[in-house]
């Protein structure tokens, strides 16, 4: 029993330290928001541009403001291999296939786009990407859905930098009120 009070006393002070995190990154986005002085003027910072799409908060904007949008792309190739969501060819002979996901990127922004793509698939229940992702697994479980949602991470990856450069909206995603 005294164990479980140590556990829980911890929980409530971690619950408190991500509280504070929350709090600073909010008045970080209404900070940014409020040095652009009229509402015409779209505003050139990632955050406050992700932050504007259901399912995408404050700390999961961050993070891939930082980890990911921080450097310029050429085209959606690049996005994909820095995030290590590309397929590792393999070619041996007559046999050529894909075998997985390199990793060979940013770890991090590579967890966050997981992470991101299962919330997309919840938050955004209408959107094409969810409706592709859908059509693959039905009923599926286990191993294909995990695969199948590493490649919606890497179209969600590709569909948000087309919308942080140019303010193309991912396809029947919904924006916050």
């Amino acid at each position: 029993m005294d164990e479980i009070k140590r556990e829980a006393k911890l929980l409530s002070v971690v619950k408190k330290l991500l509280r504070e995190v929350d709090v600073e990154l909010l008045a970080l986005v209404r900070a940014q928001r409020t040095e652009h002085r009229s509402p015409e003027v779209e505003t050139k910072d990632p955050v406050s541009k992700l932050i504007r799409i259901r399912g995408i908060g404050p700390t999961l904007a961050t993070v891939l403001a930082t980890e990911l949008f921080y450097r310029r792309f050429d085209n959606r190739r690049q996005v994909a291999s820095y995030t290590g969501l590309t397929p590792t060819p393999y070619s041996s002979g007559s046999t050529s296939r894909d075998q997985g996901i390199s990793k060979a990127g940013n770890s991090r922004a590579r967890h966050n786009a997981i992470e991101l793509a299962w919330l997309w698939v919840r938050h955004q229940p209408e959107s094409r990407l969810t409706a592709w992702y859908r059509e693959r697994v039905t009923n599926a479980r286990g191993r294909l859905r995990r695969v199948a949602i590493v490649a919606v991470a890497r179209k969600l990856i590709v569909s948000l930098w087309r919308f942080v450069e140019t303010g193309l909206i991912p396809e029947g995603a919904v924006l916050k009120a």
